[in-house]
């Protein structure tokens, strides 16, 4: 394929947000920034003071759906800010505007709490009183679900101050991270001339079929982190502590404990998972050994993970991707190519290449009544129509669960990659049945065997790395090199012999935004990449019959715990029996690609 012009690269692709504001000076605005207090107002007149538990149910009905209406209302402004501030993160307007939103979500929050309050100590005597009355089964999940949290949910005042705080404390780190990451730029030489470039674009240079401009990208990229440690290092610091101050007031036992809970997941569930993962690292190491042979190297550098096997698409303009992505969704189910063709139609899509622009991938659902948003940095390599179609996946998930109400709409976070995992395998899939040509097969394929190793081996590094930070923390202030020693040696375990890290790579950890904005969030990916390998080897083994079932699961949102909507599809993800089916169909695309052959006689051995 012909280098991609400027265009191709998916310049003037932005959303329109126009469905939220006509833009920051919008009058609505500044009027629906001020809306809900009149509403809270006499919410608070009504509940404030008033015992759950002497309402009448059909009260108590009312009372939940004015909850809701509320914080739909008290939203919107928020994700209207927020999605300013993700396409110019150095834009003035935008940083005020996203601080202003933020102040007032928050305190419209905290005038809720106490509610929220009520319903996390409502006695179970009495919720299954409410129970009885038909309508207020729809709830039943959530009100259990927020039941769990009754030993570790502090007064009315306390739980106040602790939200308080958080502007000043864990929200104002991360709002200064995304800041601070989004104003680096980098220079770089290329073919002779030096020039400058995004993150999102150094980072891109990575699936470079040029060994030597993918190793000075990572070292000049990494360099600059490390040229930064003194507020990249405090950052992570102070959120950890941040994270175990809350905890030792609240009462979590350990550093995951709440993000099990917020999950609904056993901590036993979790360790097994991760155990069953760290059991068949070989199985990356051997890939890895493949791809360097089928690069003729001796070894991979991690500068090397994603370079371009040969006779593969390098390449592919944006136009490409969105009429590859909508086709093959729609051969998948008309639902996913309907609302995929949405989403380009109706420009809810941000994809070009920005100074400034947050530098990563997401969509942005927050609340049934108000359709996703998906934000990537397209540059035009193939693993970005990957990463494309694991976003539209995230958004027809939110699409989907829309029937929900808000307090069912959020999947729970170890599913909430579900979607977004079968979408990148729906286009993976689609290429490979058309492609007969052994080198683009063989690309293919690595193509998809390297983005399972990212989403389930490489998570679930992250995630160790991150457990043993909050470990180190609890005893004293972790400097760079501390932090990176840990970094390496959780690395390590998973690589091996297999690849040789370049020394820049302890800096590594410094720009995984998921250590700042949502602690231990990794693990989600690697219980979302499993339970989608069974998902997908079961939709293979029954067609199109087991669409339907696939259709509920996201059609439910987060109105069922993770067991009980798996259950429904006859999977029990307390069993190590389950983890494992996912890592045999890791096994067999690895023994796919390697029956493609021809091999070279110096790449055939023991270990291959």
């Amino acid at each position: 394929m012909a280098e991609l012009k400027e265009g191709d690269r998916a310049q003037g692709v932005k959303w329109d947000l126009s469905d939220l504001y006509s833009g920051p000076e919008d009058p609505l605005l500044a009027e629906d920034l001020k809306m809900s207090w009149p509403k809270v107002k006499e919410f608070r007149e009504i509940y404030r003071g008033r015992e759950i538990d002497t309402l009448k149910a059909s009260e108590f009905l009312q009372a939940l759906r004015d909850y809701e209406s509320i914080q739909e209302a008290g939203v919107k402004p928020f994700l209207y800010a927020s999605l300013l501030f993700a396409e110019n993160t150095q834009n003035n307007q935008y940083q005020t505007l996203m601080q202003q939103a933020k102040e007032n979500w928050n305190e419209l929050e905290t005038q809720l709490l106490f509610f929220r309050l009520a319903l996390i100590r409502l006695p179970e005597e009495q919720l299954r009183s409410f129970l009885e009355y038909e309508p207020l089964r729809t709830y039943e999940h959530a009100l259990r679900f927020l039941r769990c949290f009754r030993d570790f949910t502090r007064s009315e005042k306390e739980e106040e101050i602790i939200k308080r705080k958080n502007l000043t404390g864990r929200s104002a780190f991360t709002t200064l991270y995304d800041e601070f990451i989004g104003s680096f730029t980098f220079f770089l030489p290329v073919e002779g001339k030096e020039k400058e470039f995004t993150g999102s674009e150094m980072l891109a240079m990575l699936y470079s079929p040029d060994r030597d401009l993918r190793e000075k990208a990572l070292q000049t990229f990494l360099k600059h982190h490390e040229k930064n440690h003194l507020v990249l290092t405090s950052i992570f610091n102070a959120l950890i502590l941040d994270s175990r101050v809350e905890d030792e007031i609240r009462g979590y036992q350990s550093p995951m404990h709440r993000t099990h809970l917020e999950n609904e997941i056993r901590p036993q569930t979790i360790e097994l998972m991760m155990q069953v993962t760290e059991d068949h690292y070989s199985l990356a190491r051997e890939y890895f050994q493949v791809k360097a042979c089928l690069l003729g190297l001796p070894k991979l550098k991690n500068s090397d993970l994603y370079a371009p096997l040969p006779g593969g698409k390098k390449e592919l303009s944006f136009p490409e991707a969105q009429f590859l992505l909508v086709d093959s969704f729609r051969q998948f189910h008309p639902r996913f190519g309907e609302i995929a063709q949405e989403f380009f139609e109706k420009r809810w899509i941000d994809a070009e290449v920005r100074r400034g622009k947050y530098g990563g991938a997401f969509c942005s659902g927050l609340t049934p009544s108000l359709h996703p948003y998906l934000l990537i940095n397209y540059t035009g390599h193939f693993r970005d129509a990957l990463t494309l179609a694991h976003e539209i996946g995230h958004a027809i998930h939110f699409y989907l669960a829309r029937k929900q109400t808000l307090l069912n709409f959020d999947p729970p976070l170890p599913l909430a990659e579900t979607a977004s995992v079968f979408g990148e395998m729906i286009m993976i899939q689609a290429l490979l049945r058309e492609e007969h040509d052994i080198a683009a097969r063989q690309s293919f394929l690595g193509s998809e065997i390297e983005d399972i190793i990212a989403t389930v081996f490489r998570q679930n590094v992250l995630t160790r790395f991150e457990l043993e930070a909050h470990e180190r923390r609890r005893d004293h202030f972790l400097t760079g090199d501390e932090i990176g020693d840990v970094w390496w040696q959780a690395n390590l375990r998973l690589f091996g012999e297999s690849v040789e890290m370049i020394p820049e790579y302890r800096w590594g950890w410094s720009y995984i935004s998921h250590f700042i904005h949502s602690r231990f969030y990794c693990y989600s990916y690697v219980f979302g990449e499993l339970v989608v390998l069974s998902l997908f080897q079961r939709y293979q083994e029954e067609g199109n019959s087991f669409l339907p079932r696939l259709i509920r699961l996201l059609e439910s949102g987060g109105s069922q715990s993770p067991d009980d909507l798996l259950a429904q599809v006859g999977m029990d993800i307390n069993q190590a029996d389950f983890w494992e089916k996912g890592f045999k169909v890791i096994r067999g695309l690895i023994d796919e690609l390697k029956s493609l052959g021809p091999w070279d006689k110096i790449c055939v051995g023991e270990d291959l």
